[in-house]
């Protein structure tokens, strides 16, 4: 293997380390408790050696949220086409979107919360976050049609953003999630 290879591979892993460790403290201590001293500590690499690959924690935090639109994409996708029919396809990535929410807080907060260096809706947005955006999109297509779906989607995931972001915050009592998230459905249902 030629050693251009051998270094790229290297750096590559180094960076899945940086980022795997910074996820790992993240779900265990909160995003505050990572900071660049302390995963240059625990992936045995000098700060400089992390900042070789990233400008900061919110460079390696946007790296995590990234990869959280990716496996959300990868879920939501599972969740649609799984589905028997548009409707239940539906109601299946809603389910998707507040289980990944509410199983993975500590990411979805990275994706969602947190100041990150991520753009949406422009040329320059990553791969990950148009997949997802267009997983919620085909979700509601067959429903709607062409006309404004992409308003429609906006919409759609406002909903279920905002329902997953009160409820989590506790504004809003968990016990009524399941009969918010039928209204959200209803008003995006067949017309």
């Amino acid at each position: 293997m030629p050693i251009q290879e051998r270094r790229e591979r290297a750096r590559q892993e180094r960076e899945r380390l940086i980022i795997d460790a910074a996820r790992e403290m993240a779900e265990a201590e909160g995003w505050d408790a990572v900071t660049t001293r302390r995963l240059a500590q625990r992936i045995e690499y000098s700060q400089p050696v992390l900042y070789s690959h990233f400008k900061g924690k919110d460079a390696i935090m946007t790296a995590v949220a990234v990869e959280g639109f990716a496996e959300l994409a990868a879920e939501l996708r599972t969740a649609r086409t799984g589905a028997p029919d548009p409707q239940a396809a539906l109601a299946a990535v809603a389910a998707a979107y507040t289980r990944f929410a509410e199983t993975r807080p500590v990411l979805y907060e990275a994706m969602f919360t947190n100041a990150v260096d991520l753009t949406f809706a422009s040329p320059d947005t990553p791969a990950p976050l148009h997949e997802g955006f267009g997983e919620l999109r085909e979700a509601l297509r067959p429903l709607i049609g062409d006309d404004d779906l992409g308003a429609s989607t906006e919409v759609f995931w406002a909903g279920l953003h905002g329902l997953m972001t009160l409820t989590r915050g506790g504004r809003l009592p968990r016990d009524g999630q399941d009969q918010r998230l039928a209204l959200l459905l209803q008003h995006f249902g067949p017309r």
